[in-house]
């Protein structure tokens, strides 16, 4: 963790696909040399599906839990809490339950992949359940936080019944173990909580990443380990393909990188597209979730963008800002007059300059220059980060990713160290 990896320079050539695109990704996969595709996904494969985020200060369900009197928001998925007082567990899973939401187009991308017998495996972050309600085959998949699946006692153990489990989140009641014999105990969905032990199934299946010849990485932000690793664990030769709203980990780091930075669903269908399976990609995905719910995703999606659009235009605003006062200093340290910019002369949507603010003379080259080379990129992938990742050592993301960090003594281990 930690780690800098820097961005491949582009003069580098790729050592197995043709070019880094998502065409020759597509070229590749048509090619039959992708046999065994790995997909990793975090919590922006489900962005689209509605599930709400954890830390928006009016919408989030921590904001949604404060009445609920708890010493700090994570104290939801304390083990330790828990055995205290369940009842603030069970607000939040009423409001995640599997039923509540329906599967992306990214879901169903990967459930394609499945059928086409493409996908060699996939390992999640997610605990919502959407991959299975998509239907990608559960011996395929790896909940590396564990999901709302499966549930048991966390005294004896002995597993819980599923339709039982269901009736008491939607009354909002806390279920207990009905093993004979008197046990108890409070029954838990098998999200794995702060300090305990990921599933054994992601450490046994980890070498199903260095088996594949394409990894597909799709939301996430590659922070939270051990799962954040396993994209490292592929053969360098190997293509690796991110969708996502930013570069994160190492992605980028390797000759057969490709970076497809933007919504994740659009990414997935600019993919379908080149394979010339988009049709039915989107037939799958309506006839699964229905037309008025793929209306509403798709709605939802326009908007995101929208915001991001808004986003960087304000940067854009600011960045000019900046330029007008500096502008200004240097003028009144010269004790000239101090020009100003028209509309026209304003930065464009890249971040050039249209006009020059003195075309009559060099000195004033400091405004003339391009703004590309400031850093203006550098501060729209901070304020996306920002936006969409909080903090995930810290704490469950907004998809429901476990907190933890590997434990010290080595990766081998099942134990999570908590970060409260």
């Amino acid at each position: 963790m930690g780690q800098d990896h820097s961005i491949i320079d582009e003069d580098t050539p790729p050592k197995t696909l043709s070019s880094r695109s998502i065409s020759a990704v597509a070229e590749y996969i048509l090619s039959g040399r992708a046999k065994r595709i790995v997909v990793m996904t975090g919590a922006g494969i489900s962005t689209a599906a509605g599930i709400p985020d954890f830390r928006s200060p009016d919408t989030g369900l921590y904001a949604n839990l404060a009445s609920l009197d708890l010493p700090e928001p994570e104290a939801v998925f304390d083990l330790s809490f828990f055995k205290v007082n369940p009842r603030p567990f069970y607000v939040l899973a009423r409001e995640l339950y599997p039923g509540n939401y329906h599967p992306t187009v990214s879901h169903v991308f990967v459930r394609l992949l499945a059928e086409k017998g493409l996908l060699h495996h996939l390992f999640t972050q997610n605990i919502d359940c959407l991959e299975r309600e998509a239907g990608i085959p559960a011996n395929k998949i790896i909940e590396a936080h564990g999901s709302f699946a499966s549930q048991r006692c966390i005294e004896c153990k002995k597993e819980f019944d599923g339709a039982k489990m269901k009736e008491f989140v939607s009354r909002g009641e806390v279920p207990r173990c009905e093993e004979e014999g008197g046990c108890k105990g409070l029954v838990k969905p098998d999200i794995v909580f702060f300090g305990e032990q990921l599933p054994k199934a992601f450490f046994d299946r980890r070498e199903m990443v260095e088996q594949a010849d394409l990894v597909l990485v799709m939301g996430t932000s590659l922070q939270v380990h051990p799962f954040a690793g396993l994209v490292n664990l592929a053969e360098e030769r190997v293509p690796r393909v991110l969708f996502n709203l930013e570069r994160v980990g190492s992605m980028g780091s390797q000759a057969d990188d490709v970076l497809v930075l933007g919504d994740c669903d659009e990414g997935v269908r600019k993919l379908a597209d080149e394979l010339g399976w988009r049709e039915e990609l989107e037939e799958k995905w309506r006839g699964l979730v229905g037309e008025e719910e793929a209306e509403r995703q798709l709605q939802g999606a326009k908007k995101r963008v929208e915001a991001l659009h808004d986003e960087v235009a304000k940067l854009a605003e600011e960045v000019d800002e900046v330029l007008h006062l500096g502008e200004k200093r240097e003028k009144e340290k010269e004790g000239g007059p101090v020009n100003t910019l028209s509309p026209e002369d304003m930065p464009d949507g890249e971040g050039k300059m249209v006009n020059e603010v003195n075309p009559g003379g060099e000195d004033s080259a400091g405004i003339k220059s391009s703004v590309k080379n400031t850093d203006i990129t550098k501060t729209v992938e901070v304020s996306v980060e920002t936006t969409n990742a909080s903090n995930p050592e810290n704490m469950p993301d907004g998809e429901g990713k476990i907190v933890g960090e590997q434990k010290v003594g080595g990766e081998d281990s099942l134990e999570t160290k908590s970060s409260l």
